[in-house]
């Protein structure tokens, strides 16, 4: 990625048991003329069970995957963890934040941080004289 859009990644973990730690979601970055995408596989994650925050130039995405039981059902043995996905990126100032769009689909969080206007392409006409 070039380095006016640069994005670095860090995890981190709640000081809770293992089974609470985090787990980073895989994460694909594009970039075009115009910001960039994040494409974030968040399988089981709900709408109303993500969170996406911007602190500063500090963005996190944050999901807790739920399990629904039937309420006349208890599970015997589970050999499935109910994991908690988290990953914080830092924004280069380069990028509009007032304007990141965010749509989760079939697991996968998209994001678009688009460029502020000054650092956009622009054609510039010339004129023949």
């Amino acid at each position: 990625m070039a380095e006016h859009t640069e994005m670095t990644t860090a995890t981190t973990a709640t000081s809770a048991g293992a089974n609470e730690r985090p787990v980073p979601p895989a994460v694909d970055i594009f970039e075009d003329a115009g910001g960039i995408t994040l494409l974030a596989d968040m399988p089981g994650v709900s709408k109303d069970r993500l969170d996406v925050k911007l602190d500063g130039d500090t963005l996190s995405v944050e999901g807790r995957v739920e399990l629904d039981m039937p309420p006349d059902m208890r599970a015997l043995w589970a050999e499935v963890s109910v994991p908690r996905f988290r990953r914080t990126f830092t924004l280069s100032r380069e990028l509009d934040t007032g304007r990141i769009e965010a749509n989760l689909k079939d697991g996968v969080l998209t994001l678009r941080v688009p460029k502020q206007a000054h650092a956009q392409p622009r054609r510039i006409e010339v004129s023949a004289a």
